[in-house]
């Protein structure tokens, strides 16, 4: 039994959505759907994998907001057994089972993990095993799994991709076989779009019942696949797989529930993000400071698609007026200084313009920053930013201060307003038209 998979419809979703699928679980049951992502700190591939930075999120962050923004679990965990990785999870609204050692060797198997989880949290009727490693996953696909077992009854549910690829028999060398086809015929082999292919797993996800993870099995009972199209499924598992990943993120990754098209807006901290915080004072007592012609130019791609640009100076690290007046001409932007409260500073910025911080974007690096770059509708944070400052932001910039993170951030604005707007002209024409 199979689940066609549909286009992300806007990936807000019905909010009604949810609360349904919940009472259903409910009346047959299973109370408590828990989300869970195993992520090991001793990968073998690409070492802390799983929060290394992709497209400028942790890996592990992909999926933890997906489960979230599904608003499809009762809880959204991450198993892990390290510090680092903990602390990542946590910043992306997960909680944290810290697993045993039993269950933490290389040898140890997911199976065993889960079951160890299920143990400790006697109160999860269904669980939802979602592989940090796919970071293409979107939420309506979590909606979409679970509707299978809340609406059609299911038991276990887990995700498929169509592959088309000939299969052959593998024969060791000596051993005077000969290899034979396993799925075609070679006097007749198909063409692509004349043969359906083979669904695959693809494990982005298994959901799965806590009576089956008892019994040793993630897929049993009433089993059905998810199938989701090629361009979400994704899997990193070496560093070749890297840069591929990547440039599949960017376009098809869920990047949350703001609507970058809204965004009219971007604060920018002066001092270690348009700069590298540096001043130099000449002979004379003249200031200075240096700009990367990068930056002021993401500055002006912002401006000439109508988005204004604000860039702040810290009372705790105060530019000269004449300095900022020098900046302000130069880049066309208004320059505020705010104190080590900037948020107290920036309220009345707003108001006047009559917006709300989800029709902000933030880019900051320092303690102070970490309030605004939460409540942002797009934040982020130079590559040489504070930990908290990194964990607080949506969007961790390749570049350091001074060095392209402004420009970097301006281009990733301008590709999820495309992006988003690709995605309306989308709908548009699949409800009108079709």
């Amino acid at each position: 039994m199979s689940s066609r998979k549909r286009g992300p419809p806007g990936d807000n979703g019905d909010q009604d959505a949810p609360r349904a699928a919940r009472r259903q679980l409910r009346a047959h049951g299973k109370g408590h759907v828990a989300a869970l992502l195993l992520a090991r700190g001793g990968s073998k591939g690409i070492p802390l994998k799983n929060i290394k930075m992709l497209a400028g999120v942790p890996l592990l962050g992909w999926c933890v907001r997906a489960a979230v923004d599904s608003d499809m679990f009762d809880s959204v965990w991450v198993s892990t057994d390290h510090d680092e990785i903990e602390k990542v999870a946590i910043a992306w609204g997960a909680k944290v089972h810290r697993r045993s050692v039993e269950v933490s060797r290389d040898t140890s198997t997911s199976l065993e993990t889960i079951q160890e989880f299920a143990r400790m949290n006697p109160e999860v009727d269904v669980i939802c095993n979602i592989q940090a490693t796919s970071p293409c996953l979107h939420p309506f696909h979590l909606r979409e799994a679970l509707e299978m077992i809340t609406l059609q009854g299911f038991d276990s549910v887990f995700s498929v991709v169509r592959r088309h690829h000939f299969r052959w028999k593998e024969v060791k060398k000596g051993s005077g076989e000969l290899t034979e086809p396993l799925n075609l015929d070679p006097a007749n082999r198909p063409r692509r779009q004349d043969w359906d292919g083979e669904l695959c797993e693809n494990g982005s996800f298994y959901f799965t019942t806590r009576d089956l993870v008892n019994g040793g099995i993630l897929q049993g009972g009433k089993v059905a696949y998810y199938e989701m199209m090629p361009e979400y499924s994704v899997d990193i598992d070496v560093d070749i797989d890297w840069p591929v990943a990547e440039q599949r993120v960017r376009r098809y990754g869920y990047f949350g529930r703001a609507s970058p098209e809204v965004v009219r807006l971007m604060f920018c901290s002066v001092s270690g993000c348009l700069t590298d915080g540096r001043i130099f004072l000449s002979v004379s007592g003249e200031e200075m400071v240096s700009i990367n012609s990068r930056d002021t130019e993401g500055i002006r791609m912002l401006q000439r698609e109508e988005m204004e640009v604000v860039l702040l100076t810290s009372s705790a690290d105060p530019v000269a007026q004449s300095l900022a007046d020098k900046l302000a001409k130069r880049t066309g932007c208004q320059v505020v200084q705010v104190s080590e409260e900037p948020l107290n500073d920036l309220k009345p910025l707003l108001e006047q313009r009559r917006l709300e911080w989800k029709d902000v974007a933030y880019l900051g690096k320092e303690k102070q920053d970490v309030v605004c770059l939460s409540l942002a509708g797009l934040s982020a944070v130079p590559n040489d930013g504070l930990p908290v400052a990194k964990n607080a932001a949506e969007y961790t910039c390749r570049s350091v201060g001074g060095m392209g993170a402004v420009r970097e951030f301006a281009e990733h604005i301008l590709l999820l307003k495309e992006k988003a707007k690709a995605q309306k002209d989308q709908q548009r024409i699949n409800r009108h038209d079709f």
